[in-house]
């Protein structure tokens, strides 16, 4: 459904550039959840924001291939990609508050994708406005929402955070898209409403037989929805493969590192293990291993370029160590 090759997005900054997105490839399948993990500033919703045409000034795409459905997305004119964007494949951005227009009302911002993608609407008049009405209707209670004919008419602020967030998703999924990428779904959300809203997703994927693309920092969240699963950090991608490799036997040492950070009952009392350091400046790296200062096993082999390597037939890892036997 989606191929990623070689992507670089860069911003110009006064203090240099900042290369957010360093040559990542990724793919997406038709009907399966991809999950995207990684910290802060990794580069995840960068690359996304990519291929959705989103990047504005000073960013740029500098380099890279982005084929969705088998079109060149790079080739196509800011018109021709509006009318891919939120018609073929749609985003949920982190915080649903500042994502949602506060001065027009739920059924106006969904309508206004209906009006913008939806072919088979009427094409003027009362039709098409009972029309655009009904859709919006059936989209609020496909996520879950209560009173949906009311509560058209209410605005964002009238809303809980989990119900917001619906409303996000009921947007995104207004036109049937074949991709969707939902960046960080569940942030400030508590735990019984992140459940709820991811497995609104999980139904709705398999229901409309979409792809998804979960941007997420939670591995746990991973490891209960996602097929596959790719690791980044610091603009680059560290590890890919199946989610129960990954994170049953992790080869780079950030994604060993991510894993053990995680609390646990069973470790109740003991300290957890974070990863030492900070991630590295993107203004200007040097050509080595972007982990390096963090790994506990890094080598003198590792300060110079690193590419993936093949663990198996599924499995990829940006480390030297990958692949070989520990001494």
């Amino acid at each position: 459904m989606l191929e990623v090759r070689d992507l670089r997005t860069v911003f110009e900054t006064r203090a240099g550039r900042v290369c957010a997105v360093d040559g990542v490839s990724v793919a997406v399948r038709r009907g399966e959840c991809l999950g995207i993990v990684g910290e802060s500033g990794s580069g995840k919703s960068v690359t996304f924001a990519s291929v959705m045409g989103l990047v504005k000034a000073p960013g740029r795409i500098e380099s890279g291939t982005i084929v969705f459905d088998g079109r060149d997305l790079r080739g196509l004119s800011p018109r021709q990609m509006r009318a891919v964007r939120g018609r073929d494949m749609a985003m949920t951005m982190q915080d649903a508050l500042t994502a949602l227009n506060p001065a027009l009302s739920v059924g106006e911002q969904i309508a206004e994708v209906l009006e913008a993608h939806d072919e088979t609407l009427p094409t003027r008049g009362a039709a098409r406005r009972a029309a655009i009405r009904k859709a919006s209707v059936e989209m609020l209670g496909l996520v879950g929402i209560p009173s949906a004919e009311t509560r058209l008419r209410q605005y964002p602020h009238e809303f809980s955070g989990g119900m917001r967030q619906r409303i996000m998703i009921a947007i995104a999924l207004a036109c049937r898209p074949k991709l969707l990428i939902a960046d960080e779904p569940t942030t400030a959300l508590d735990v019984t409403i992140q459940a709820q809203v991811l497995e609104l997703i999980s139904d709705i994927r398999k229901e409309f037989g979409m792809s998804v693309a979960l941007i997420t920092h939670d591995l746990g969240v991973v490891a209960e929805h996602c097929d596959r699963v790719m690791v980044m950090y610091a603009g680059q991608v560290v590890e890919e493969g199946l989610t129960a490799e990954v994170i049953g036997a992790p080869k780079h040492p950030y994604t060993q590192g991510l894993l053990a950070s995680i609390p646990r009952p069973a470790l109740r009392g003991e300290p957890i293990h974070p990863i030492e350091g900070q991630v590295p400046d993107l203004i200007d790296l040097e050509p080595q291993c972007r982990f390096y200062s963090r790994c506990s096993q890094r080598r003198e082999r590792c300060l110079a370029p690193i590419e993936m390597r093949a663990i198996g037939p599924a499995h990829n890892a940006r480390c030297i160590l990958a692949g070989e036997e520990e001494t």
